[in-house]
């Protein structure tokens, strides 16, 4: 048998011809962009893609059938990619053209001043993110996240400000379920950190407490805490700052409110423990949504809702095309989509510039994998 050393020469061996022939398939693909430059034809060609996928597989040995496909799969999107960079093609997808059209039409600066809606009451988190995204927002408050949507939505506001994942609770489905019924732009993000606190009327004490208010997150996020207090009843609020408004309006000091320090100010309550949530590192992450898509410069986040077709393999080929452009996912979160048996909204947060190659070529090229595709704006996170 071999050594080794001498079966690692013959590897290297492989791989420089593999990778010379890989250049020289590059070069053959230049002139095939120029020839569809020459009689105006589309990059995309999914017939005779699935062909050689299919034909990858016939031509490998059995029990490397998967792997042929993948490989295949693999230099066919470095193909289209470089394809569409010798084009500077946008006409496979009008989405590429309406970013580029935003980026031209956006500010340089993003506003220190807009009106902004929250679900809440005053002191709610929401109106944390809101103040930290702008330096001066005018803040209206919605009874629910849905009423926030529809401010932004109607015009009632400028922008809107809505949780949509914490660091130990995970997403808020209810946010992700309302963005498959509005229409809106996510145009910054931001993360603020929670820290949640027993807030009860002066005079309280915590062995006389026999009920706690506070929104679902926040009870899920203080398990450990609410677990010591077997005979306490916990009710859900729309907020955590409507819990503590609805403690301090009661006029009781057997009930008591999960919510944050500056609402113990605000509605005049006093801490009966502090930092009760079961993680020190909890963070709620928000988004600011707009009507109209803005892209702000330094922008290299993005948001995707897609609708892959019910098919083996349709995921892994989406998540392939985001490996083979060397774009970070962030985020995969799935919900059902009502009225539709089975079936599922993907949503996706990718980390690349809007201005990169990588950037265009995932838009350009993204729609064909899809049953249905929304994007839903770029964005940098404030922190």
């Amino acid at each position: 048998m071999p050594e080794l050393s001498e079966l690692r020469r013959e590897i290297d061996r492989i791989d420089g011809e593999i990778f010379r022939l890989f250049s020289e398939r590059a070069g053959v693909a230049e002139q095939v962009a120029a020839y569809k430059r020459e009689h105006d034809m589309r990059v995309f060609d999914p017939a005779r893609e699935r062909a050689k996928v299919a034909d990858a597989a016939d031509r490998a040995p059995r029990d490397l059938a998967t792997y042929a496909q993948v490989l295949m799969e693999l230099l066919m999107e470095a193909s289209r990619a470089r394809q569409h960079a010798l084009l500077a093609d946008a006409a496979d997808d009008g989405t590429l053209a309406l970013v580029e059209r935003a980026r031209a039409e956006t500010p340089e600066l993003f506003p220190r001043s807009a009106h902004v809606s929250c679900q809440g009451v005053e002191g709610a988190y929401s109106q944390i993110a809101a103040e930290r995204i702008f330096r001066r927002p005018s803040i209206s408050y919605a009874t629910t996240f849905d009423g926030v949507f529809r401010a932004v939505e109607q015009g009632a506001a400028d922008y809107g400000v809505i949780p949509v994942e914490n660091s130990t609770a995970g997403s808020v489905n209810q946010v992700f379920d309302l963005m498959m019924e509005h229409s809106f732009y996510v145009v910054r993000t931001t993360r603020v950190k929670v820290d949640h606190n027993l807030l009860a009327l002066p005079g309280a004490e915590l062995s006389g407490i026999r009920e706690i208010f506070s929104h679902e997150q926040a009870i899920n996020q203080c398990a450990e805490f609410l677990s010591g207090l077997p005979d306490v009843r916990v009710r859900v609020c729309e907020n955590t700052a409507a819990a503590a408004k609805v403690v301090a309006e009661s006029g009781r000091r057997d009930v008591a409110a999960l919510s944050s320090l500056p609402c113990a100010d605000l509605y005049g309550l006093e801490v009966l423990s502090a930092d009760v949530q079961d993680r020190d590192n909890n963070y709620t992450r928000f988004a600011c949504i707009s009507k109209s898509l803005e892209v702000y410069p330094g922008a290299d986040r993005t948001s995707l809702m897609i609708v892959l077709p019910h098919e083996p393999g349709a995921l892994y080929k989406l998540l392939a095309k985001f490996y083979a452009l060397d774009i970070n996912l962030l985020k995969l979160e799935s919900r059902p989509i009502p009225e539709r048996d089975f079936e599922f909204m993907f949503y996706f947060d990718i980390e690349c510039p809007v201005a990169a190659p990588e950037f265009s070529s995932l838009l350009a090229t993204l729609s064909p994998l899809c049953q249905e595709f929304r994007y839903l704006g770029s964005y940098a996170e404030v922190i």
